[in-house]
């Protein structure tokens, strides 16, 4: 099909009631599998970039957005291209040059007047050069090896009041918020907040997105986008899928050194993971 604007994905999830998933990216195996569980599904997905995974490629953006942009165009359903957490300004203001449609400018862990200021001026350039923004407010918990947030702990849940005035401050196009999650669950057990999430749909006036979604389960997913969320994130639980395939057959064959051996089924896995999300959502 073609490489889309996020913006277009979010907004056409948003009209039709449905969600729209967007899964990490670390390594060429993760795009390819994501774009193959897509097309087996016969739905739109982004791909996303997060600054740790550009750290991993050793701070360089380029070549593994290249090669993610590469695939995403062979797909045979509609992708976009999205930088993911981003803490770096100048990470931020490379992300026009290297094709991303979007951007999510992460300053929640700022004191709030601190989180606007950023956040808007993050807004500023990311609608002259053409692109969506995404943020956050609340506290998503479990992020770089970070433990997960008790329910009532400070800045665990994301305030309706504040949010509705933060994205009036900041000029964002979507929100990420705070409602049950974290990040980097390896179980699916988060329980999930409805009445707030209802209560920040009604607040607000752009998609809310949802981070930590591998984290929750698929019963709570359905009814969290039925009840107004739109972007999901999906990192950990590809990852899950492709480590438990990777030992697996290394178990089966201790002097196996060729890794096409085991990324296939690696890659394998992963996808039929996107298809049971995308069918999911």
């Amino acid at each position: 099909m073609a490489l889309v604007p996020t913006g277009k994905l979010v907004a056409e999830a948003a009209v039709g009631g449905t969600g729209v998933a967007a899964f990490n990216v670390i390594t060429l195996e993760h795009a390819e599998a994501i774009t193959a569980g897509a097309s087996a599904a016969g739905r739109p997905v982004i791909l996303q970039i997060s600054e740790n995974a550009v750290k991993f490629h050793g701070g360089q953006l380029g070549p593994i957005t290249a090669a993610a942009r590469a695939v995403a165009e062979l797909a045979s359903v509609d992708v976009a291209l999205h930088l993911d957490h981003v803490e770096s300004v100048a990470l931020l203001r490379q992300a026009p040059e290297h094709g991303f449609s979007s951007v999510m400018f992460d300053a929640s862990t700022l004191p709030y007047a601190e989180n606007v200021a950023a956040t808007r001026a993050a807004a500023e350039f990311c609608h002259e050069h053409g692109l969506w923004l995404e943020s956050e407010l609340g506290t998503v918990g479990g992020k770089d090896g970070a433990p997960p947030l008790g329910a009532h702990a400070p800045g665990a849940r994301t305030d309706p009041a504040e949010a509705a005035a933060y994205v009036a401050e900041t000029g964002v196009d979507a929100l990420a918020v705070a409602v049950g999650s974290s990040h980097a669950m390896t179980s699916r057990d988060a329980a999930l907040d409805h009445d707030l999430i209802a209560a920040l749909k009604n607040a607000v006036t752009v998609p809310l997105v949802l981070h930590g979604s591998s984290g929750v389960g698929d019963a709570e997913l359905r009814r969290a986008v039925t009840g107004g969320l739109v972007k999901i994130n999906i990192g950990t639980a590809l990852n899950i899928a492709a480590t438990g395939a990777v030992r697996e057959v290394l178990a089966t064959d201790p002097k196996l050194v060729d890794p096409r051996k085991y990324l296939r089924p690696a890659r394998d896995a992963m996808s039929a993971t996107v298809r049971h999300f995308l069918t999911l959502l």
